[in-house]
């Protein structure tokens, strides 16, 4: 039985509304990908002091760098700024903006093919707003997903996303070295269609939309990130602070 809560309506309530554009558009799928600061820099050798998930990017599934004209420039979101800092920090440099340039330029460019999400504001209001109402930390704590010395098998975490917000999640992890008992919990997509409403990840792009090239998205960020799909029968370390 899938376990629905106040939250989850307001959000399809919220998201529903903001229906704005078709499905003619180049992208069909919007990935909302949240990371877990620990495990990325025990790969990236910074030095985490956040225990909570924080954002990745918000990337449709078509298209890199769509506009290489259009630069990124801070002032134009300045109110969101201290939320940006807490919510979607850079974890290598935190007093610069290169990592908000850097998803700006090679995705929210082309996010900007859709009217709602045309101006770097929206663009980064909505991936905030949407991170905000998923508060994906805060449902893994609920039901007892918490970083841990122990390990969680595969299905628990999958289960707990797929019954709290109906959709299937893609979830990633860094993969053991030969002879390491676990992988690694470090990278959780949630996904929306062009209208903001919770979609499976799984969901496949129409022979149309791939036809017309587009970005391999689980080719660049297992390439970009060191993630990989889970191991579904592999033991998963959700790792604590150090």
């Amino acid at each position: 039985m899938r376990f629905y809560s106040p939250l989850l309506f307001c959000l399809a309530a919220v998201m529903s509304s903001t229906a704005v554009f078709s499905y003619s558009h180049m992208w069909t799928k919007l990935v909302l990908t949240h990371h877990w600061p620990i495990t990325f820099c025990s790969m990236e050798h910074c030095h985490p002091n956040i225990s909570y998930w924080t954002l990745h990017g918000l990337w449709p599934d078509q298209g890199i760098n769509c506009n290489k004209s259009w630069h990124f420039n801070s002032s134009q979101i300045k109110d969101l700024l201290p939320d940006m800092e807490k919510s979607w920090p850079d974890l290598l440099n935190p007093s610069s903006a290169e990592f908000w340039k850097y998803e700006w330029q090679k995705h929210g460019t082309c996010a900007a093919k859709a009217d709602s999400l045309n101006s770097q504001h929206k663009y980064f209001s909505k991936a905030l707003e949407l991170y905000h109402k998923l508060d994906l930390s805060s449902v893994l704590r609920k039901f007892d997903i918490i970083p841990s010395e122990k390990y969680y098998t595969f299905s628990q975490i999958e289960g707990v996303i797929e019954q709290f917000y109906g959709i299937k999640p893609k979830i990633q992890c860094v993969h053991p070295s030969k002879n390491a008992e676990a992988q690694i919990l470090g990278q959780i997509e949630i996904c929306f269609d062009a209208d903001f409403n919770l979609l499976d990840c799984e969901k496949r792009l129409t022979m149309d939309a791939i036809s017309e090239g587009g970005w391999d998205h689980d080719a660049d960020i297992n390439r970009a990130s060191g993630f990989m799909v889970c191991d579904h029968d592999m033991p998963v370390f959700y790792p604590p602070l150090p």
